[in-house]
């Protein structure tokens, strides 16, 4: 029976915040240039290591502003990652989050006050350590994830067209979608409002927007269903 602590093995516990972003045409991935050694002045996913006196969703959040400036942004934790020899310093476990934002609402504070930089996930530069494994694994449970809740709330802004929404889809999963087979499945979800209102941007004819039903959306958040695309 272990009777005490003091012989046990001491390891660090990291935690690495993936963020994820649209421009309304590519999904984005949030990198910064790493500051200390090793592999300084490489890009790497946002991350640092936990207090003793936090939890893992306080230091996720902590380390995200220290890094970011950035606050109140939900992060959802989906992986433990564990291999021995993933950080040449010392025997680091590291929990990773990932978390989807609009990049309009950030863009500006992240180039102005911080070394951070948004990538397309497809053009994403190789990353320190295993960062590269990590980033591969969120993307793998985000397209999981479109197929049995919806997606685009955090990602869109307030009033979109479907033209954006689909656009969203497609970058996601990493494949074109039929407009019509995709503009029926949305619509049998039932959670968008479509607007008095038009974007006159893309042609002069005009595309309709739509707003998410808050609480139609919330609601297929916690009752999953299965969206095949």
């Amino acid at each position: 029976m272990l009777k005490n602590y003091n012989n046990e093995d001491k390891v660090l516990l990291a935690v690495d915040c993936i963020i994820f972003g649209f421009d309304n045409e590519d999904l984005k991935i949030l990198l910064i240039k790493r500051d200390f050694e090793p592999e300084k002045g490489k890009w790497s996913l946002i991350g640092g290591f936990l207090n003793k006196n936090e939890t893992l969703d306080l230091a996720a959040s902590r380390i995200l502003n220290r890094l970011t400036g950035m606050q109140d942004i939900y992060m959802e934790q989906f992986y433990a990652f564990s291999e021995v020899d993933r950080d040449p310093v010392d025997r680091t476990i590291s929990v990773s989050y990932y978390a989807l934002i609009n990049i309009e609402n950030h863009n500006e504070e992240l180039i102005e006050n911080y070394n951070a930089k948004w990538f397309s996930v497809s053009k994403a530069p190789k990353l320190i350590f295993d960062h590269n494994e990590m980033l591969g694994k969120a993307i793998r449970r985000l397209q999981r994830r479109t197929s049995i809740r919806p997606i685009g709330f955090e990602l869109l802004p307030e009033k979109f067209t479907m033209r954006q929404l689909q656009k969203l889809y497609e970058a996601i999963l990493n494949k074109e979608l039929d407009k019509r087979n995709f503009i029926n499945k949305i619509n049998s979800l039932d959670i968008l409002i479509k607007l008095n209102e038009k974007d006159m941007t893309s042609s002069t004819k005009g595309s309709y927007l739509y707003m998410f039903d808050q609480k139609k959306y919330d609601e297929k958040q916690v009752n999953n269903f299965y969206l095949k695309l």
